[in-house]
């Protein structure tokens, strides 16, 4: 019988993710399999100061950090914000979106050839049963969580420990990707950017052995943006769909 090195593995990665260099709003920089990125930490306390934006008080949709960042209110400021989930033309989320416990899109279950629907896709859920989660999006159609915030994407990196079983090995496609990943007891969220284009296997790869989660989602590509003034990061490109960040000062 082979001998299963994955407790091994995660263990590993833990080391790895604790040894990331913490900035001032959470972000440093870590490198995995030789690939570079920036990484991102919430902790289960900071949850509250962890804001979902799509529209601006005159009902249209936010699409930069600088909108994002004239939404809040005195005293506060945006420690890092990132792309949220894959969005239409207009902007308006593929999937599900909650902000503050109101439904703004309802899910979306079906199969399609884009990245969204290649399933399983997934949902990253906050301040519900626990902190944070990361759902299979049927799975989360079926049992409806109570969740603060959350938003849908495709395809889930990692499923209860192991990569998408269509992410390759060899593949040739490669972006600049950004996602979501959540310790195994939920008090954590890791949100993560890769510094050069990588493919999907390698993404997966950083949640799940640099990181040790079990659960990680892949918000984008190719448009993915970082807002961290902590590491000197504030992306400027095509407009953005929901945008997710850490708000300091936030009562």
């Amino acid at each position: 019988m082979p001998v299963d090195l994955r407790p091994l593995g995660v263990a590993v990665g833990m080391l790895l993710a604790w040894a990331i260099p913490a900035a001032a709003d959470g972000c440093g920089r870590m490198t995995h399999d030789g690939q570079g990125y920036v990484v991102c930490e919430v902790s289960a306390a900071q949850e509250p100061a962890l804001r979902l934006w799509q529209d601006g008080p005159d009902g249209q949709p936010l699409r930069n950090f600088a909108n994002v960042r004239a939404t809040l209110g005195q005293g506060e400021s945006l420690s890092f914000a990132m792309n949220a989930g894959m969005y239409h033309a207009d902007y308006r989320p593929v999937g599900l979106l909650v902000i503050d416990g109101v439904e703004l899109q309802p899910i979306v279950t079906g199969e399609s050839r884009d990245n969204f629907g290649m399933l399983p896709n997934g949902v990253f859920c906050t301040g519900g049963a626990r902190p944070f989660q990361v759902i299979e999006s049927r799975a989360f159609a079926a049992a409806r969580p109570d969740c603060r915030l959350a938003t849908q994407s495709g395809p889930m990196l990692v499923i209860d420990g192991d990569l998408h079983p269509r992410f390759l090995v060899d593949s040739d496609s490669r972006y600049i990707r950004n996602g979501v990943g959540v310790s195994p007891d939920g008090q954590t969220a890791w949100f993560a950017i890769s510094d050069r284009a990588v493919t999907f296997h390698e993404f997966g790869r950083l949640f799940r052995d640099g990181l040790g989660v079990r659960d990680a989602l892949y918000f984008d590509g190719s448009i993915s943006r970082l807002y961290a003034p902590g590491v000197n990061r504030a992306d400027f490109g095509r407009s953005l769909g929901p945008i997710i960040g850490l708000v300091d000062g936030a009562e």
